[in-house]
């Protein structure tokens, strides 16, 4: 096997990664306005309930994002005219992403550093806006990554930001969007306890409803027309995965369900790759124009000395990381919020001195998790 065909596979598993670890704070940021409101019925108020659901991602949402900053790095070195295509050509959709990921971190650092629920409330719209513009944009861009876009004979991107926004590329934004949601609410129902659960697990099965649908409608309208025998069949096991996922939800078997949908986004986004290949970046203009894993790669030196790093250092990361979920795998709910967090979350806590109070990250001050 050549190593461009390597790298690119090896490219293809990173972005699998991202999306099937992201994918689900993405949406848990999504579901914030959401599962983050006052619940008469357990007692639990909006602040606690929110607390809660960044207790579940605090650990690993960092951790998660570092598979798309290997997958860009990647790129950049294997394979330089794709890296230079797709981030000149996509340049505003991708400073989206970057500044909506911005926020987001920031939000999950600052947002509990004052006892104040106006300044609460802004970083938790940063949080949802951080996680809804990626999650709406990433399947705009891989859309139009797939199906193609108009380059020219200097590989250079001739479209213009109303190009990409195509009607297949629009379907695969809220495609996205809908499968994350409700792949994130999988994660909650998993990671929690208590009426959160109970909640998280019914707009799992709604919302994967309707992203089922979604999905099967964006992968058949992408590998109709760039699709082989391969594709395809990946493409129909991600559904069926899918489809799985939601049949293990009214039973509150929440692992298989997660597990299930893990897997179907995996086959989902591999599925794309292989319809992908050879090409990198398809052009609509003249297919001879088109980006491939041949003409836009680096030398033959450069990809044995990445090969070399990648061996060594891949499975360190995929040991590290997999130690985390493994340490943060209970259950959490409202009993585990710190005491002076539930204070602070009463009405009247508003008519007492502003302090700063743990990290709204998950972690406390120290480096430590909450629950």
């Amino acid at each position: 096997m050549e190593l461009t065909t390597v790298w690119f596979i090896l490219i293809a598993v990173l972005w699998i990664g991202y999306f099937v670890l992201e994918g689900f704070d993405f949406g848990v940021g999504i579901l914030f306005p959401v599962l983050g409101r006052d619940d008469p019925d357990s007692g639990e108020t909006g602040e606690i309930r929110r607390r809660v659901m960044l207790s579940t991602v605090g650990p690993v949402w960092d951790g998660n994002e570092v598979w798309l900053l290997t997958a860009g790095g990647a790129t950049f070195a294997a394979f330089p005219n794709w890296y230079a295509t797709l981030f000149s050509g996509f340049y505003l959709p991708l400073l989206l992403i970057l500044v909506a990921l911005i926020m987001r971190a920031l939000a999950f650092d600052y947002r509990g550093k004052v006892d104040d629920p106006v300044w609460r409330q802004r970083w938790d719209w940063a949080i949802f806006g951080g996680s809804l513009a990626p999650a709406l944009l990433w399947g705009v861009a891989f859309t139009n990554i797939v199906r193609g876009v108009p380059i020219d004979a200097e590989m250079e991107y001739t479209g213009n930001l109303f190009t990409l926004l195509n009607p297949a590329a629009l379907l695969g934004g809220v495609t996205t969007v809908a499968l994350f949601t409700a792949y994130g609410a999988m994660f909650l129902a998993l990671k929690t306890d208590g009426a959160i659960r109970d909640k998280a697990r019914e707009i799992a099965l709604r919302v994967g409803l309707a992203a089922a649908v979604l999905a099967v409608a964006w992968l058949a309208v992408i590998h109709a027309t760039t699709g082989s025998v391969e594709s395809w069949i990946m493409a129909g096991a991600g559904a069926v995965l899918l489809l799985g996922a939601l049949a293990m939800l009214p039973s509150g078997r929440e692992g298989w369900a997660f597990g299930l949908a893990f897997a179907a986004i995996g086959m989902s986004v591999g599925s794309l790759f292989v319809a992908l290949f050879p090409d990198v970046m398809p052009s609509t203009t003249d297919p001879a124009f088109s980006l491939t894993t041949t003409n836009a790669s680096s030398t033959d030196y450069t990809l044995k000395i990445m090969t070399w790093v990648a061996v060594v250092f891949t499975p360190i990361v995929i040991l590290y990381q997999s130690w985390s979920y493994w340490t943060f795998r209970k259950r959490v709910s409202g009993h585990h919020i710190p005491t002076e967090v539930a204070l602070a979350a009463r009405p009247e806590a508003g008519r007492q001195p502003k302090q700063p109070v743990a990290s709204s990250s998950g972690r406390s001050a120290g480096g430590s998790p909450e629950a």
